[in-house]
């Protein structure tokens, strides 16, 4: 059986060696030796100033909001993970959804603008497969109405945008490290903030409010990443460039093999550098999708429905009217994509795509 993704485990020797550092230190937890050494060598590789390693993806968010959005009104795409939506409503703000565009699936900033009203406090959006957002424009847009621009980047590790980190961009921008994610610490995420003030308050807010063992700097929460994790990380960190050079393979084997007659893929945005995180493809209906996704099925393949249902369609939140969205979510079909997967697998299920667009109903 062949799924969506697999995680990448780094040799067990390697794994262990940092355990050993852990178990020497008698230190699991509360900012270790291993976690600061992650965070270090991340700013190193990905080019940015300051990164705050947490115990997973969705905590970064939730904090971010905490600090900036102030209960209001969160502008937000619907095409993306749950965690996204979830976290402006868990945080007693209100996602005020805007349509996406059809191309590179990302937020419509065109559309931005006008969802603002006076109870608006930030912008939350999501670089979808890990493909930017239109930043300049959204940077423009918070910067004329006093904004924070928060962005869920969990699918950006190593993505550049003109020749910098995507992190850079923003207030603040998280990403995930869960074990499915190209780079992984088994469950972990990232906050990452360029204004050392506010990184500050990141910091304090991810340990209790904690600033020292016996004072407290503000509100917190326990959002910080244990030894274990970092282990993970840093065991995993010297094997990026080899799993995205197989990654990168895998998907222009993709471009060449399938028969995009009746399909599209997403539209990378211009000056962006991509890290290969997924391979979605586009069909023209759902009826086709369905019928591909049953077809591979068949045959021990295992594609996903990134993201199914669009998130305004979510019970807790006020509906939109986002038929982009709607549309994508119902047509979109990620193909297997990993470091192992091997190059005459990736024509097989190629060609079983081509196969069921080709064959009648």
């Amino acid at each position: 059986m062949i799924n969506v993704t697999t995680t990448f485990f780094p040799p067990l020797s390697e794994y262990n060696a940092q355990l050993e550092r852990i178990w020497k230190n008698e230190w699991l937890t509360n900012r270790g030796e291993l976690v600061q050494e992650l965070e270090a060598k991340l700013c190193n590789r990905l080019g940015v100033q300051n990164a705050l390693l947490m115990a997973n993806g969705t905590i970064p968010l939730q904090i971010a909001l905490r600090l900036l959005a102030d209960k209001g009104e969160v502008i937000t795409s619907p095409f993306g993970y749950v965690a996204t939506t979830a976290s402006i409503v868990w945080e007693h703000c209100t996602p005020v959804f805007v349509d996406i565009d059809p191309a590179t699936l990302s937020i419509d900033e065109t559309k931005i603008e006008a969802a603002i009203t006076n109870k608006t406090t930030a912008i939350m959006a999501t670089h979808v497969f890990g493909n930017p957002c239109d930043i300049e424009k959204i940077e423009k847009i918070a910067h004329k109405h006093d904004l924070k621009v928060i962005y869920d980047a969990a699918h950006c590790f190593d993505v550049l945008y003109k020749g910098q980190s995507i992190f850079n961009y923003g207030d603040v921008s998280t990403c995930s490290f869960h074990a499915t994610k190209l780079f992984h610490t088994g469950e972990g995420g990232v906050a990452i903030c360029n204004n050392d003030e506010l990184f500050g308050q990141l910091n304090y807010s991810h340990k209790f409010g904690h600033d020292g063992p016996l004072k407290f700097k503000g509100l917190g929460i326990n959002g910080k990443m244990s030894e274990l994790q970092a282990a993970m990380g840093l065991t995993v960190l010297p094997y990026m460039d080899e799993i995205v050079s197989k990654r990168k393979a895998a998907v222009e084997t993709y471009h060449q093999a399938l028969n995009f007659d009746k399909l599209r893929t997403m539209e990378i945005r211009e000056g962006a550098q991509w890290n290969y995180s997924y391979y979605p493809i586009l069909f023209e209906n759902e009826f086709q999708l369905l019928k591909t996704e049953k077809y591979l099925q068949a045959n021990q393949i295992i594609p996903r429905r990134y993201f199914y249902p669009s998130l305004n369609s979510l019970p807790y939140v006020i509906p939109a009217d986002v038929p982009l969205a709607d549309r994508a979510a119902k047509t979109i079909l990620c193909l297997p994509l990993s470091h192992d997967l091997p190059n005459h697998e990736v024509v097989r299920i190629a060609n079983l795509v081509n196969e069921s667009l080709n064959s009648r109903p």
